[in-house]
């Protein structure tokens, strides 16, 4: 098994710069997800890692060997893609053995480790099927186990689950996660998609735009994030942002946006004095909104008026779009809650829960006050 890692790694095409200095370490053994929006560069650093691409600047080692210079075939790496690239005229053993051969492996040792990986797949009633007579996550798996039968140290997965449905997604992603503390190797994953990131990783890596934005463990992202783009691509609804000054009255501080005010927590209202009469932006996660009737316990409430807009009935909750003043935003409530579309209400918002990010350094994405 191996660490890897990506030291000060730029890789430019022409004028444009894929990766902006990515400077990461993977434990051994670790299962880090590299998530952020297409284009952002995470699908780069993997090719660059397996060798698909060449580096511009920055070094990259598995274990203690720098792999700028080694030949794919030769970083003891295993990559799974979106796309299942099964021969269709060779049987699911045949594409699981495939690489093996290649290489020279004895057949004793190719049935072994086939076998082995079909076990752990559950793909012991298939191996003499063709893809044609295979679904869409029976296939993924075939791929998944082609890697697995190469033992490598690292397994990289490129979105693989892009092509599966819903239902598929979700029991292929838990499939994935077994997987990985059954073997006890290192993962890399790649995906746009933050439930998987969520849901699969010890660690996430969140990149925009080529740089990496935070890096982390998925509770710790969504808890603290550092900027407000970490706080916008984690979490689903998304957190909703406003524009808006901080007051300080004696030893009170206030968060004030056009159209309603709200006190801030007394155990938070230190670290925002400086803040007075400086602009903002104020982050509230859906969850963080309640219905009054069903509001938690020993939570620091402040009340807001609200225009229901649109309402959002998903069994296990309701999402309402809300307005207040010139407002748009989400809230995430009880399932019990029985308001209607263009009812005025009354709601909470949990303020221990708030978050406020500075503007002034960076008006594009501003970075989390502390």
């Amino acid at each position: 098994m191996a660490s890897v890692r990506f030291n000060h790694v730029f890789k430019k095409f022409g004028d444009f710069t894929a990766l902006n200095n990515l400077d990461i370490t993977v434990e051994d053994k670790e299962f880090l997800v590299l998530v952020g929006p297409s284009g952002c560069g995470k699908t780069t650093a993997l090719r660059c890692l397996a060798g698909l691409e060449d580096v511009t600047e920055g070094d990259i080692f598995i274990g203690e060997n720098r792999v700028n210079d080694t030949p794919p075939k030769d970083r003891d790496i295993a990559m799974v893609f979106q796309s299942y690239a099964l021969y269709p005229h060779m049987t699911v053993f045949d594409n699981m053995a495939f690489g093996l051969k290649l290489r020279g492996v004895k057949k004793e040792e190719i049935n072994r480790r086939v076998n082995e990986a079909a076990g752990i797949l559950g793909l012991e009633q298939l191996l003499k099927r063709r893809p044609r007579e295979l679904s869409g996550g029976q296939r993924q798996r075939v791929a998944v186990g082609r890697a697995i039968v190469r033992e490598p140290k690292v397994f990289l997965f490129d979105e693989p689950l892009s092509n599966l449905d819903a239902k598929l997604r979700v029991q292929t992603r838990a499939q994935i996660s077994k997987l990985h503390q059954s073997l006890q190797t290192t993962f890399i994953y790649v995906t746009h998609d933050q439930t998987e990131a969520m849901t699969m990783a010890s660690r996430i890596a969140v990149m925009n735009k080529g740089v990496l934005q935070q890096l982390d463990t998925p509770q710790a992202l969504y808890d603290r994030p550092d900027n407000l783009f970490v706080a916008g691509f984690i979490g689903s609804p998304a957190m909703n942002f406003f524009d808006a000054k901080i007051r300080k009255a004696d030893k009170e501080a206030f968060v004030e946006m056009n159209g309603f005010s709200m006190k801030i927590p007394a155990n938070k209202a230190e670290k925002y004095m400086a803040y007075d009469g400086k602009p903002v932006i104020f982050g509230i996660r859906p969850e963080d909104i309640h219905n009054p009737e069903f509001l938690p316990s020993n939570i620091n409430a402040a009340e807001v008026e609200a225009k229901v807009d649109i309402i959002e009935l998903m069994g296990n909750e309701i999402n309402l779009n809300l307005v207040s003043g010139t407002h748009n935003y989400v809230a995430r409530v009880d399932p019990r809650t029985r308001f209607t579309i263009g009812e005025k209400v009354k709601l909470v918002f949990n303020m221990d829960n708030m978050h406020i990010f500075d503007p002034s350094l960076d008006s594009e994405n501003p970075v989390a006050v502390r």
